[in-house]
């Protein structure tokens, strides 16, 4: 106790939750939605494509575009991935933080960036989105035809449900309100 007492800032971090505890643990996150990757018939761009286009489903522009790049892998073998929403806010960023931050802090957490086949799939997969919630899949960003890294983003709105994308650029700071998607790995259920 004595190095909490010589480090009031350390144990303010501890207490709000926002450093791993002594014992080893990691804070719990509510999983928000399990998906499948790697289902039978969706193994390349052109396949999303026509699910999301059979289904109704909107595809912003550059989404469309980091879906055909070669950074755009799809899980082999069928498997579940278990998801985590969570804010910037809720990551100890009150004034919002750049993306390398809020990665940094949710891996501090517990929790592991999505691979970017989670963008299309959840896309697919959560048909009862509501109006007006936008999350960002958390994921490494695919370079943009035109050079700009982007990074999955899937949304409801007045227009429909939507697969998109946002800014994955190093230095842009996201708000504090921005929601994120993370894969949660298993281990850490109980």
């Amino acid at each position: 106790m004595q190095g909490w007492i010589e480090n009031p800032k350390g144990l303010q971090k501890f207490l709000t939750g926002l450093c791993p505890s002594v014992t080893g643990s990691v804070p719990e996150f509510k999983v928000f939605k399990t998906i499948k990757l790697g289902i039978p018939g969706l193994k390349t761009a052109d396949d999303f494509r026509k699910s999301l286009k059979d289904n109704g489903f909107k595809v912003g522009d550059w989404a469309n575009d980091i879906l055909g790049k070669p950074a755009f892998t799809v899980a082999t073998e069928e498997t579940e991935l278990d998801l985590v929403v969570v804010s910037g806010s809720e990551l100890g960023f009150k004034k919002g933080a750049t993306r390398e931050q809020i990665y940094a802090r949710a891996k501090e957490r517990g929790l592991d960036l999505c691979p970017a086949e989670v963008g299309p799939q959840l896309r697919l997969q959560y048909t009862d989105q509501p109006n007006g919630e936008w999350l960002v899949i958390a994921m490494e960003p695919i370079r943009y035809s035109d050079g700009n890294l982007e990074l999955f983003s899937v949304g409801h709105d007045d227009d429909g449900l939507w697969l998109d994308s946002d800014c994955g650029g190093s230095g842009s700071v996201w708000g504090a309100s921005s929601r994120w998607v993370f894969a949660r790995s298993r281990k850490y259920q109980k």
